[in-house]
């Protein structure tokens, strides 16, 4: 804790003096222009992978990066609010998705039922993802290293179909007010790779793409 508190003072003595004028210029309201979907695993940092500062984006971060399809209910819709949110009242121009390697969420998937005996909740967050768990095994079968990376990139696949469910995002798509995309972060290498609609796989973002 003592590292953390540390940390505040820093912040507050030496790198908030350097952004003063961004923090007055956002100190009544946020105008980000990206909603930014990623996992909760703390080697994944959104503002570091896109080099983005402080107002540029809207975070949600949960457990493997899921998006539930969309639903009106009852209980407490975390992630189904959140984007509801910054899609009707934030006006985001972009969405990225972000999964990544060696997702341990992706890896529960995988886990027998004693070791969830104590994270009930967990459990149920990744029961969503049970369509892919058959799918990757199918592909993959004993294979535990190709049977994590195909579900990383099928959890994605997914969470990308959820979203245009989302009510408004399809047609925003169609119309070009939103852009969608699905990344894939490689931690090891600090590579990253978009899925390509038109050719249903991840290839690797580059500057040339970056200039299309």
């Amino acid at each position: 804790m003592e590292n953390l508190i540390q940390g505040a003072l820093k912040f507050m003595e030496e790198d908030f003096k350097e952004h003063e004028s961004l923090f007055e210029k956002l100190k009544n309201k946020q105008d980000p222009h990206t909603l930014f979907i990623g996992c909760s695993d703390s080697r994944v940092i959104p503002n570091l992978i896109t080099n983005t500062g402080p107002g540029e984006l809207f975070v949600i971060r949960n457990i493997a990066n899921i998006i539930p399809p969309y639903r009106v209910g009852s209980d407490y819709l975390a992630t189904t609010s959140a984007i509801e949110y910054a899609v009707n009242a934030l006006d985001i121009k972009n969405i990225i998705v972000c999964g990544h390697s060696n997702c341990g969420g992706c890896l529960a998937l995988y886990n027998s039922k004693e070791k969830f005996e104590n994270i009930p909740n967990v459990k149920k967050w990744l029961d969503m993802l049970a369509p892919i768990k058959e799918e990757a095994i199918k592909i993959a079968g004993n294979d535990e290293a190709m049977r994590s990376w195909i579900t990383e990139k099928l959890n994605l696949v997914n969470s990308l179909q959820n979203l245009l469910t989302y009510p408004g995002i399809s047609k925003a798509v169609e119309e070009k007010k939103i852009e969608v995309h699905a990344w894939y972060f490689i931690i090891q290498t600090g590579e990253i790779y978009e899925y390509d609609f038109e050719g249903q796989h991840f290839v690797l973002i580059t500057k040339n793409k970056e200039q299309k």
